[in-house]
């Protein structure tokens, strides 16, 4: 894993709208990686984003207690059994937040040359 690919996970989280969610694997596939690895990067340096919308594929939170105040604040509604949201309702626009990610990762594009 290198700075580029941990800055582009980091800047799409960052894009996903207030009020919706994306799965790991969702996020993945934009940034061209895997969704454990997008789970990595959450939980060494995705504190600085928001990292409450970003969900499993069922639309579960593995920090639920914590992101529940945020969600509140977003009107993203926790599904009957508790465990995060409805992945229909609350799920972000997968190619509106692509196009929004491009945009936000444009810069890396260089860098990645570098590298």
């Amino acid at each position: 894993m290198d700075d580029v690919t941990v800055e582009r996970v980091l800047r799409v989280v960052e894009a996903i709208p207030p009020g919706r969610v994306a799965a790991y694997g969702e996020v993945g596939a934009i940034v061209g990686v895997g969704p454990r690895l997008v789970g990595r990067i959450m939980r060494t340096w995705g504190s600085g984003v928001p990292w409450w919308r970003v969900t499993n594929a069922a639309g579960d939170h593995p920090l639920l207690a914590r992101a529940l105040p945020h969600w509140e604040a977003e009107g993203i509604v926790v599904k009957p059994n508790g465990r995060g949201c409805r992945m229909a309702e609350f799920g972000a626009d997968l190619d509106l937040l692509a196009e929004a990610a491009e945009r936000a990762c444009a810069d890396l594009a260089d860098l990645a040359d570098l590298e």
